[in-house]
C-alpha cells in the first residue's frame, strides 16, 4: 500500500486513511436513502435503485482510487438525479428507460472525451472566480432541494416561495436540522448520518417515518435494473434532445462538483489545477456507464469527500475504504429505505452550507469578476439547473470583461464556450 498509494510522500498513514474513508462514507451515506427516494418518483423500483446506487458508487470509487489515487468518493450526483426525475421524466414526459439510455450513451462519450482530455480543457477554460462561484451555487441549489423535499418551503403559500406551517414533515425536518447543526458544532464525526438516524426515529411518532409490517433491518440486496434501456428512439430528434440535455448538464455539473471539491480540500497541483484531473474525470465516466447499466442516474464526484480530507485522507486508500463500506451497505437496504424525505432534507441543507465556504474567496470587489460570480450563484437555484448557472456565468463573464476592456482575461476556449452558450440560449428561447 505504501508503494502504490505513496502514503509517506503525502504525509499520511494506513490508520488515517481508513478513518478518513469511514468519515467520507458517513458524510455521503444519505445518498443511499435520497437517491432511491428521488428516482422512485420517476417510476423506478426504490429497492433496485438502492442496490444500483451502492454497487455503482463502490465500483466508481474504486476506479478513482486505483487510477487517480485521490481521496474522492463517487455516487449518483445530487442535482443530476433531480434533473433525471423532475425534468426529463416528469417534466419532458420521457420514460425512465429512455433517460437511462441517454445516461448510458453520454457515459460512453465521456470516456472518449476524457481520454482525449477535452473535459480537462473545459475546466481550465472556466475562470478561477467562476469555479468558486460554481461550488457556492451548487450549495444553494442543493439547499433548495432539501427545503422543498423536507416540506419546509412551498410555492403554494401565496408568494413565489415561502415557509409552510411548522407541523408534520416540516416540523420533523426542522428538528432534524437543529440536531444536525448541534452535532456539527460539537464536531461529532458522522454528524450528518447521525442526524438522519435520529430524525428518522423522531419522525415515527409524527407519522412521517413509516415501518412496514414484517420489517427486518437485514436482507439480501434487491436485483438492480440490469440494462433497462430503450434504444428504439435513439435515432429520433426526441432522443437527441434528451441526450444533448444530459450531456450538457452532466459535463458542467461534474466539472462544477470536482472544482468545488478542489476548492474546499486544496487538491490542486503547483499550477492550481486539480491533481490527476483526467483520471478523476475518467472515473466518473466509467462510473456513469456502470451506473446506467445497473439502473441509476449519472455518477459524479461527491463534495462530501472533503469530510474525509479534513480527517487527513490524502490518497486513494481513503477511497478504497469508502468503496468497501458501500458494498457492505447492500445488506442494510431496509434501514436506508426507511429514511423519509424529512430526515434526508437536513443533510442536503447542511451540505449546502459546506459548499458556501468558497464564497469567502471570491473577488467581489472587481466588478468584472464579482458580477459573473454572483450571476452564477444566483442562477443555479432559481433556474433549478447547475448547467444553466455555469452558462450564464460564462456569458456574463465575457460581457463584463469586454465592458471593462480586460480582453486579455478572456481565453480562446472561454470565447468558444461563450459562443456555444449564446447559441444554446437562443435555441432554447425559440
Amino acid at each position: 500500500m505504501e508503494n502504490f498509494f505513496k502514503l509517506k510522500e503525502r504525509g499520511t498513514t494506513v490508520r488515517t486513511e481508513i478513518t478518513a474513508g469511514c468519515t467520507t462514507f458517513l458524510a455521503m451515506a444519505y445518498i443511499l436513502a435520497v437517491n432511491p427516494a428521488i428516482l422512485s418518483q420517476a417510476g423506478m423500483n426504490a429497492a433496485s435503485v438502492f442496490t444500483a446506487t451502492a454497487i455503482a458508487a463502490g465500483i466508481a470509487t474504486l476506479v478513482m482510487a486505483f487510477t487517480a489515487n485521490l481521496p474522492v468518493a463517487l455516487a449518483p450526483g445530487m442535482g443530476l438525479n433531480a434533473f433525471f426525475t423532475f425534468t426529463v421524466v416528469l417534466g419532458m414526459g420521457y420514460s425512465w428507460q429512455t433517460a437511462l439510455t441517454a445516461v448510458f450513451l453520454e457515459g460512453i462519450l465521456f470516456i472518449v472525451l476524457s481520454i482525449f482530455k477535452v473535459r480537462q480543457a473545459l475546466i481550465k477554460a472556466i475562470p478561477a472566480n467562476l469555479k468558486k462561484a460554481v461550488a457556492v451555487g451548487i450549495g444553494l441549489f442543493i439547499t433548495l432541494i432539501g427545503l422543498h423535499d423536507g416540506g419546509i418551503v412551498s410555492g403554494d403559500t401565496g408568494t413565489i416561495i415561502g415557509f409552510v406551517p411548522m407541523k408534520g414533515a416540516a416540523l420533523v425536518a426542522i428538528i432534524g436540522l437543529v440536531i444536525t447543526i448541534v452535532l456539527l458544532c460539537l464536531k461529532v464525526k458522522g454528524a450528518i448520518i447521525i442526524g438522519m438516524i435520529l430524525t428518522t426515529i423522531i419522525g415515527y411518532p409524527f407519522g412521517v417515518t413509516k415501518i412496514p409490517e414484517g420489517f427486518s433491518p437485514f436482507s439480501l440486496p434487491a436485483a438492480p435494473l440490469f440494462f433497462q434501456f430503450d434504444f428504439s428512439t435513439v435515432l429520433s430528434l426526441k432522443f437527441f434532445t434528451v441526450f444533448f440535455t444530459f450531456l450538457f448538464v452532466d459535463i458542467f455539473d461534474t466539472i462544477g462538483t470536482l472544482m468545488g471539491i478542489a476548492e474546499q480540500s486544496n487538491l490542486k497541483d503547483k499550477n492550481g489545477d486539480i491533481k490527476n484531473v483526467n483520471e478523476a474525470l475518467l472515473s466518473d465516466a466509467v462510473g456513469t456507464v456502470v451506473g446506467a447499466a445497473l439502473g441509476t442516474s449519472t455518477i459524479t464526484s461527491f463534495v462530501e469527500s472533503t469530510a474525509g480530507v479534513a480527517e487527513g485522507g490524502r490518497t486513494g486508500l481513503t477511497s478504497v475504504t469508502t468503496a468497501i463500506i458501500f458494498f457492505a451497505a447492500l445488506f442494510l437496504s431496509p434501514l436506508f429505505l426507511l429514511v423519509p424525505s424529512a430526515a434526508s432534507a437536513p443533510a442536503l441543507i447542511v451540505v449546502g452550507f459546506m459548499m458556501m465556504r468558497a464564497a469567502a474567496n471570491i473577488e467581489f470587489t472587481d466588478l468584472s469578476e464579482g458580477i459573473p460570480a454572483f450571476i452564477t450563484i444566483m442562477t443555479m437555484p432559481f433556474s433549478y439547473s447547475i448547467a444553466t448557472g455555469i452558462s450564464w456565468g460564462v456569458m456574463s463573464y465575457v460581457v463584463c470583461k469586454v465592458a471593462s476592456r480586460k480582453f486579455k482575461d478572456i481565453s480562446a476556449l472561454t470565447w468558444i464556450l461563450f459562443a456555444v452558450f449564446v447559441v444554446k440560449t437562443v435555441l432554447d428561447a425559440m
